[in-house]
């Protein structure tokens, strides 16, 4: 997977300290910049794929990326998911 998506996105011009908040306030605030991002499904899917276990990637923190990573389990082994 290229990055070139990295630089199409609202957190290109933006400090990357911005999406990797030490609380909760950041998470919510990098979230907004997210919100309106085209790129938001691919850089969710980067960080997903990627494992990436820190800050905020495609309006999701880490322990929402995780919860993703775990449905998906779940749901591949025929799990019900709830």
């Amino acid at each position: 997977m290229t990055n070139k998506w990295m630089s199409q996105g609202n957190c290109a011009e933006r400090p990357p300290s911005e999406f990797f908040p030490s609380d909760g306030v950041g998470v919510e605030r990098a979230r907004k910049i997210c919100a309106t991002c085209s790129m938001q499904p691919v850089c969710l899917e980067y960080a997903l794929v990627n494992r990436i276990d820190h800050g905020v990637w495609g309006g999701a923190s880490e322990r929402e990326r995780r919860r993703i990573l775990k449905r998906r389990r779940l749901e591949l082994a025929g799990l019900s998911v709830e």
